[in-house]
């Protein structure tokens, strides 16, 4: 897995399994899972805008830590070498290392090929909760999973406020954690989703969008 995706299929599997519309779930709590679904759901990706860090450890192989805010379709991450704005029209992806930035249109998956092979219907999802403690363990489990992709997912979230504290996420051959801390849901700024050109001046531009 090229390490550069990871965060970005972390967070897709967070929007996945926080998203839960039109879901058939068979678990005998399905009813209440669909609505614990949703509240958290809006919480991350509503229209006030959320706020998190995380951190994760692939095997010891693999270890990187960093930020991202959601604000309906607008996004942005940074952590040592990557970052990202999108503005819900235009997205600038950032390699710190290369110094270079690719410029691609908000919706366009080109901009994340690798991530790309990781989405999955949502109606390809069994559905489920259990409660331990002070939290909700909220599982999705792939119905038909492929070679490659996402098998499962367990979301460890706070009872009292619906925050999320962890991923536990199943691929083909291992499973890894992201721990998700300083978890903030609303005052968002639109601002913080606009590309700061100023600060990468001496850096490659790639401009990857769509001619119209």
């Amino acid at each position: 897995m090229k390490k550069q995706y990871i965060i970005k299929v972390m967070m897709l599997t967070l929007a996945l399994i926080l998203g839960v519309s039109n879901i058939e779930a068979k678990s005998k709590n399905s009813e209440e899972a669909r609505q614990l679904f949703d509240k958290v759901y809006n919480m991350v990706f509503g229209p006030q805008g959320a706020h998190l860090k995380y951190s994760v450890n692939i095997l010891g192989i693999y270890k990187t830590e960093g930020e991202i805010e959601y604000k309906g379709k607008k996004q942005r991450y940074q952590e040592a070498r990557y970052a990202s704005w999108n503005d819900g029209v235009t997205a600038y992806m950032v390699d710190k290392k290369k110094h270079t930035i690719g410029i691609f249109d908000a919706n366009d998956d080109d901009k994340d090929k690798y991530l790309s092979k990781f989405k999955y219907d949502i109606n390809d999802y069994n559905f489920s909760y259990v409660v331990k403690g002070n939290t909700y363990e909220l599982t999705a489990e792939v119905k038909h999973a492929s070679l490659f992709g996402i098998k499962e997912v367990v979301a460890v979230v706070n009872k009292n406020n619906l925050h999320p504290q962890s991923l536990n996420i199943k691929l083909a051959w291992f499973r890894t954690t992201v721990k998700i801390t300083e978890f903030n849901s609303g005052n968002i700024s639109d601002d913080i989703f606009v590309f700061p050109k100023n600060k990468f001046k001496d850096y490659e531009y790639i401009d990857h969008r769509k001619k119209k």
